[in-house]
């Protein structure tokens, strides 16, 4: 059988190649600036009798920071088949049956980029609270069923950063991770089928 559009998977693993790149390129630079806060942070802590102190909030924005790291860098691991496989048995099967595993382990990682997601999204819109009067935001926050008279926006402690934040960035990453997770099924489906 024929690869299904082989031409318009390169470009769009091009594109997508591109675009994951970034996104880690973009996580690797926040696990830089979390590393330079925590050490500066750390030293602050120790020179408090010469008037220094800890970064205001360090836990938090690790916390935030690394989970916005994570998800930038799944869309680059997925792409380049980078999550951990067992392959002691695999590697005994003729290369068409690999080349079936490897569909099958694709469309397994790409059902789990959808559930992260789609719960990334969800617990975005848990935290957030839009205005009912903002003309799609509000329309679909009270569509879903979750308009409350008493909402209010939910902040960390010590920085008062919307929670939702956090949530958003890292929703930014798992649609790419989903995105990327579709393309390797049809790259993969096409390596079967060649």
């Amino acid at each position: 059988m024929a690869a299904i559009a082989p031409r318009a998977e390169a470009r769009t693993g091009a594109i997508l190649g591109a675009l994951a790149r970034y996104l880690a390129l973009f996580g690797g630079v926040i696990l830089a600036a979390i590393a330079g806060m925590t050490v500066a942070s750390i030293i602050g802590r120790a020179m408090v009798p010469l008037g220094l102190g800890p970064v205001p909030g360090d836990f938090e924005l690790v916390q935030v920071g690394c989970a916005i790291a994570v998800f930038s860098f799944l869309p680059w691991c997925q792409l380049n088949r980078g999550h951990v496989t067992v392959d002691i048995l695999v590697e005994r099967f003729p290369r068409a049956t690999q080349r079936g595993f490897l569909l099958l382990g694709d469309i397994a990682l790409t059902a789990v980029a959808f559930v992260a997601m789609w719960q990334l999204y969800l617990g975005m819109l848990d935290k957030f609270c839009p205005s009912p009067t903002d003309p799609i935001v509000g329309w679909l926050w009270t569509t879903l069923g979750n308009a409350d008279q008493f909402c209010w926006v939910e902040a960390t402690y010590e920085l008062n950063m919307p929670v939702w934040w956090g949530y958003a960035l890292g929703l930014v990453g798992a649609a790419a991770f989903f995105v990327t997770g579709l393309y390797t099924i049809w790259r993969a489906l096409n390596e079967v089928l060649s």
